[in-house]
């Protein structure tokens, strides 16, 4: 009988170390589990955090290209426009042709023109130079566009600078104003 009593305590106490053992385990595989999902976490954010970089880097990088292709497109029309006046034709046609196809370009990557002539100035997108007197009662008007202004997705790229047509009541309050 006490043989039996001392294995039953020594099975107890087996029974005891194995469950000591196994709450040990459990609490290790716990705290390896947090550390796996902190870990988890911290990729995912490191990885969204990536993206986001590459992508502004991508966008500077166009804006910073598209800047300078746009004044190529102000010279192009330029251009054009002193070609319309000569006697060659063809040159004039060759030049429309490639602005044409730079303006395609600019705007299949989301670079809009802004429109601007005969509508209220927006300070916000347009940028005066000068300003004339007006005839029409209303809003000041863009009267002349001399350089035109983009947008690149949504975002302001260069104001269009144009002459302001004045109404008349401001034109007068500009004048009083003046003197």
């Amino acid at each position: 009988m006490m043989e039996s009593k001392e294995r039953e305590k020594s099975e107890e106490d087996q029974l005891d170390l194995l469950r000591k053992q196994l709450a040990e385990e459990k609490e290790r595989s716990g705290e390896l589990l947090t550390r796996l999902k902190y870990s988890q976490a911290d990729l995912e954010n490191y990885r969204k955090r990536a993206d986001k970089e590459l992508k502004e880097a991508g966008e500077t990088l166009a804006k910073g290209l598209i800047s300078k292709l746009i004044v190529v497109a102000d010279e192009l029309e330029l251009a054009l426009k002193h070609a319309e006046g000569s006697a060659n034709g063809e040159l004039a046609e060759g030049v429309r042709m490639v602005s044409a196809n730079l303006r395609a370009a600019l705007q299949s990557v989301g670079v809009e023109a802004i429109g601007a002539l005969g509508r209220p100035f927006d300070p916000a997108i347009h940028e005066a130079v000068e300003r004339v007197q007006g005839a029409a009662d209303g809003p000041d008007m863009v009267a002349e566009v001399l350089r035109t202004g983009y947008t690149f997705r949504g975002q302001l790229l260069r104001p269009s600078m144009v002459k302001v047509e004045l109404a008349p009541k401001a034109a007068q309050e500009e004048a009083t104003s003046d003197e």
